[in-house]
């Protein structure tokens, strides 16, 4: 592989990092991004979700300048907003955020946001947003005690993650699955290979038939 084939997740998050693998892209480095994630004051978000996708990749861009071995490489970062019209909902971090945000999207409409910011080699900076539209059933209490007890919700936004037990709350999803998961894989795919980035020359052996 080439050095300009390199590519620097700058996220932990193990939903983004299988998403990849399952796209047959394998991050030659992880590199968590650490930044206050907080809205600025009237803040959309869909700006939201596109401005931290940005200051991910700038954090992890600057870390990486700082290392004397520093080598050139695409560095992908991305974020996700779970938001009811203008109101962002939190990453659920407590058993409260996350009855919260279940009572707010039970029988309700809601929408995903992904920001994707992808910096080439050379330092080119390309952003996108990608909008998926889901519609919740209504949620009897005991059901959201139950989905809350599973823990699933820690650390996802919005309070659920679609790929487990919270999928089966989904009447209508209008977009990309995988942007829900937390990483819209066509949109991704699409605009690394629109920078030169080939996704199977990174992939493990075996793993393209």
């Amino acid at each position: 592989m080439s050095l300009s084939q390199k590519l620097v997740l700058a996220s932990g998050s193990p939903r983004r990092i299988e998403l990849l693998q399952q796209a047959g892209i394998e991050p030659d480095r992880i590199l968590p991004a650490d930044i206050d994630e907080t809205p600025q004051r009237s803040e959309h978000p869909r700006s939201l979700a596109k401005r931290l996708a940005k200051e991910k990749a700038e954090k992890a861009l600057a870390s990486m300048h700082g290392e004397p071995d520093h080598v050139p490489a695409y560095v992908l970062a991305a974020d996700t907003v779970v938001a009811v019209g203008r109101r962002i909902l939190p990453k659920a971090e407590t058993i409260d955020d996350a009855m919260n945000c279940l009572q707010l999207l039970s029988g309700r409409s809601h929408r995903v946001y992904s920001g994707i910011c992808v910096v080439t080699p050379g330092g080119k900076m390309r952003l996108r947003l990608v909008e998926t539209r889901v519609r919740f059933k209504r949620l009897p209490g005991a059901e959201i005690d139950r989905y809350v007890a599973s823990g699933e919700w820690r650390g996802k936004a919005g309070g659920y993650a679609i790929q487990g037990l919270a999928g089966a709350f989904v009447v209508k999803l209008v977009g990309s699955y995988t942007n829900v998961v937390g990483l819209p894989l066509y949109e991704t795919t699409a605009l690394l290979a629109g920078e030169g980035y080939r996704a199977h020359e990174s992939a493990p052996a075996g793993a393209i038939s």
